[in-house]
């Protein structure tokens, strides 16, 4: 199974200080040191600004060993965009799944904004923005995974 993450409004607040950021990262790698059948890819936003190698020492070493990528940007996916319309990340994700070759896995994404994904997505786990994970996401995120 591949999770797409997002880091702002999952991670951390979306709008926190620098006494915050990844202020839930341990629970997150709680969950999946539980679930280590799970390869992670990034899908934040950060992924503009730092490299692959950045990013994965974000993360405790365990962990950022399971980050096997980075999703493209939407814009260089205008093919993606006129088949699956103007969401954004979910055409980010499609995006690296057919350049991963691993479109047949099943997948789960959590992310802050559900509207730069299709409606009604099963394989979306939404975060509120102003929290970040909380007991209830990280128990949606368990029973999703383990299946």
């Amino acid at each position: 199974m591949i999770l797409f993450l997002d880091f702002d409004g999952v991670l951390h607040p979306e709008f926190c200080s620098d006494l915050q950021i990844f202020c839930h990262l341990e629970q997150f790698e709680s969950v999946l040191r539980d679930c280590p059948h799970v390869d992670i890819v990034i899908s934040s936003t950060w992924r503009q600004t730092r490299s692959f190698t950045e990013l994965r020492t974000l993360f405790s070493p365990d962990i950022g060993a399971r980050i096997v990528g980075m999703t493209p940007i939407w814009q260089d996916l205008p093919k993606l965009v006129d088949v699956l319309g103007n969401y954004p990340r979910h055409v980010e994700i499609e995006g690296w799944l057919r350049q991963s070759n691993r479109i047949w896995e099943r997948w789960l994404a959590i992310d802050d904004r559900p509207y730069w994904f299709k409606p009604f997505l099963s394989n979306l786990v939404v975060c509120d923005t102003e929290t970040g994970i909380d007991d209830e996401v990280e128990h949606q995120l368990r029973r999703k995974l383990s299946h």
